[in-house]
């Protein structure tokens, strides 16, 4: 197979490379099958096959492994189409925003957040966008890093506001906002209220409400707990959703953890009581996760300055 200069090949690859190309690698991979893929693109297998194999050419490289009489992706072509993703995430949020503005509207902007940025940094900044764009539609998820890291890959979100977890698997630029300090929550009734000191033996007596596994969060707290040399209460309930953990807490005798922001606003309002219990390690720092390899949308500029702006005592 014939491969192109790697030093400097970009522009190479750009006049090779074609959008049917990319179509057909993330169909075989939905089909798992060339036949499968060439179906779903209204091709002949012949020409699919050509196709697959002026892709690999431009690429310099084998995409697939042949299992039986399916296709499998190698490492290559694992890469090759977390990228291509990437781009039909590109092409999809370019749909949209052109369809908006024939429609005549201001566009769509989409944020992920996690719920700490959410009480004030966050909020003024979406309020200052709003008055600035008054038609412009605003889509807004909360969720984990992770999982919200995850969405702004596959070009479902422009903007992020939480952590950099691991690889993120793309070109990103992160612009660091605030610490987010964590609380221990407990219902206002529960019996440890009313302790001056919590010494956490006193917190295994009791079952956790805790974030899933992968959030930089729940990584804190499993932490703590083999600091102590514990293991993690049995009857763990495990939820992404800060508003669900408030619930189950304000009626039960559960511990939670949730952002010091948010518990302030609850416990102001007697719906929740924070222990004086502090861990040993902080959380590291949230801030603006962009991707640093498409062009942001005037909306998410705008955002961006607002939410970095320099707050008003």
């Amino acid at each position: 197979m014939g491969s192109i200069d790697r030093q400097d090949s970009t522009p190479q690859l750009l006049n090779r490379l074609r959008m049917r190309q990319v179509a057909l690698l993330l169909a075989i991979e939905d089909r798992h099958t060339l036949s499968g893929a060439a179906n779903q693109l209204g091709l002949t297998q012949p020409a699919a096959t050509k196709m697959l194999h002026e892709l690999e050419d431009a690429l310099g490289q084998t995409l697939f492994d042949r299992v039986g009489r399916g296709l499998q992706l190698n490492a290559a072509g694992e890469r090759a189409t977390g990228y291509f993703r990437s781009i039909r995430g590109c092409m999809e949020a370019l749909n949209r925003e052109l369809s908006e503005m024939r429609l005549g509207s201001a566009g769509k902007f989409s944020l992920g957040s996690i719920m700490a940025a959410s009480p004030g940094r966050l909020t003024d900044a979406l309020l200052g966008l709003k008055a600035q764009f008054p038609l412009l539609a605003m889509e807004i998820a909360v969720d984990t890093s992770d999982r919200l890291l995850a969405q702004l890959r596959e070009g479902v979100l422009e903007v992020m506001v939480g952590r950099l977890v691991d690889d993120p698997g793309m070109e990103c630029a992160f612009r660091a906002i605030d610490d987010e300090a964590l609380a221990v929550v407990v219902a206002s009734d529960h019996p440890l209220v009313g302790k001056r000191r919590i010494e956490f033996t006193s917190l295994l007596e009791f079952s956790w409400v805790l974030q899933s596994n992968g959030s930089p969060m729940r990584d804190l707290i499993e932490h703590e707990f083999r600091h102590h040399h514990a293991l993690i209460p049995k009857g763990l309930i495990e939820t992404g959703s800060i508003l669900t953990t408030i619930n189950l807490i304000r009626r039960s005798q559960l511990i939670g953890v949730i952002p010091e922001a948010v518990a302030q606003q609850y416990s102001g309002n007697n719906l929740l009581h924070i222990l004086p219990y502090r861990f040993r390690q902080k959380l590291e720092a949230y801030g603006s996760v962009v991707r640093s390899d498409r062009p942001l949308s005037k909306p998410a500029q705008e955002f961006l300055t607002l939410l970095h702006a320099p707050r008003k005592l």
